[in-house]
């Protein structure tokens, strides 16, 4: 019996029509980030080994597809360790290469490796898969596509403020509405521990405090005092626990929680400089919002974090993120190379543009017209035709087989193809065309410049 084809879990096939829509999402994002200065880069689909190992925490590591090496390649494990059966030692002797789990480590290395071909400060984009052995479920995916742009090679804080304004021209142009940017700062985070002396458990703290939607105070608290975060310190939090209103507002009550810390004075001066910027600026359609609780990869950010939000009308996560690193090639030994980058969650973004219905009509239209086929010689003289209507910039095509006419006609009513051109001997001889309308099925006699005019 012939085996039923299938596909690896979390993978998945993507038809014309989602082509279509995907591409439509790539292409305004790429406009954008050529508008800002950002320039492509590609890197390959798999690193060696060691580039990847170690750079994401154990949990990441777990979750890096390995390559097997080509050839006998279990003739490098000697029969002590063959015995041992450990996975992970045995791991980096039959496998040197592995497929790349995002694009910033590759980035980095990239970095690192063209340092002295590279005009510094350095505005990359980058648009392609990665691949994660992660558990497959809704929304997460073992291949999927990233989307960053990333600036390294420059501290200033006008970086932020543009890619903020990234963000919001590019769901401006997708018509996304009531997109939230919000907006943190790893030093706010720090000061906050060290202002409840609990700066050796930066990490334990700010992983319950980004429960707090979730969870809420009194589970937060708990998780607090449970990880060792002293009562008097929590005591200190409560201002926090309560922090609404305006972006100014807030940036008030953090200086009250936050006057004895320097760091965390700093993180202030750094939100207060990126929300004048966007004030004077003023955003087309997103809002921006400080968020104390945003965490996100902590051990990685060490300024400004970034997080944007769907419309409220729709429950999705997260459709992008990103932050302020300084060290990002120091993992290759390049030092104080400070970076930021922000990335755009393609596949959800994808959702929430179907759940809206924020499509343009004309994104999975592919043919505009299509010629029926009444036999060879009507063939020929059509593709003629074609050919120049296909120069003109009207994507045209001829039905390959003499088929019944009402095949044909179905085959266009099933492609979507709005028009259809009809050529029999008669128009051969006055050397006109037939258009119909496949929605009025309204006709018109054209000749071929005509014809150009009428597609167009």
């Amino acid at each position: 019996m012939a085996q039923k084809p299938s596909i690896p879990k979390g993978t998945r096939d993507f038809n014309p029509e989602q082509v279509a829509k995907r591409n439509y999402i790539f292409n305004v994002v790429k406009k954008h980030f050529q508008q800002f200065g950002f320039q492509p880069i590609e890197t390959p689909s798999f690193e060696n080994y060691d580039t990847l190992m170690g750079k994401y925490g154990e949990e990441g590591d777990r979750l890096i597809f390995k390559i097997l090496n080509s050839g006998d390649y279990l003739s490098k494990v000697d029969d002590a360790l063959y015995a041992s059966k450990d996975a992970v030692k045995m791991t980096s002797k039959i496998s040197e290469k592995a497929l790349r789990y995002d694009l910033t480590v590759p980035f980095a290395r990239y970095v690192v490796q063209h340092q002295n071909e590279i005009e510094f400060p350095f505005k990359r984009y980058q648009i392609q898969p990665v691949w994660r052995a992660d558990r497959p479920q809704k929304g997460r995916f073992r291949e999927f596509f990233q989307c960053d742009a990333d600036v390294v090679g420059s501290s200033s804080l006008f970086q932020e403020v543009e890619l903020i304004q990234l963000y919001d021209a590019v769901f401006t142009d997708l018509k996304l509405e009531g997109v939230t940017i919000k907006i943190n700062n790893r030093k706010i985070l720090s000061g906050i521990a060290e202002v409840i002396g609990a700066s050796d458990k930066l990490i334990d703290f700010t992983v319950a405090l980004d429960k707090l939607d979730k969870i809420g105070e009194d589970k937060v608290k708990e998780e607090m005092l449970g990880k060792g975060i002293p009562q008097s310190g929590i005591d200190k939090l409560q201002p926090l626990f309560s922090l609404t209103g305006d972006f100014e507002s807030q940036i008030e009550s953090l200086k009250g929680i936050l006057d004895t810390s320097e760091e965390g004075k700093k993180g202030i001066e750094e939100l207060e400089f990126i929300n004048n910027g966007i004030t004077a600026l003023q955003l087309e359609t997103a809002k921006l919002q400080l968020d104390v609780t945003l965490a996100r990869g902590l051990n990685y950010y060490t300024g400004a974090i970034f997080e944007v939000s769907a419309p409220e009308n729709v429950k999705m996560g997260s459709i992008g993120g990103g932050g302020r690193y300084d060290d990002l090639t120091g993992i290759f030994g390049m030092k104080n190379v400070s970076g930021v980058g922000v990335s755009f969650g393609l596949d959800r973004i994808y959702l929430v543009l179907e759940e809206l219905g924020l499509f343009p009509d004309t994104v999975t239209k592919s043919i505009d017209v299509l010629f029926i086929n009444f036999g060879n010689t009507e063939a020929l003289f059509c593709l003629k035709a074609i050919k120049t209507l296909r120069k003109e910039g009207v994507n045209a095509e001829l039905y390959p087989d003499a088929a019944k006419m009402k095949k044909q006609m179905n085959h266009a009513n099933k492609r979507n193809i709005p028009f259809v051109v009809l050529v029999g001997e008669q128009e051969m001889e006055a050397n006109s065309f037939t258009l119909k309308n496949m929605q009025s099925g309204e006709q018109l006699k054209l000749n071929l410049e005509d014809l150009i005019k009428h597609l167009k």
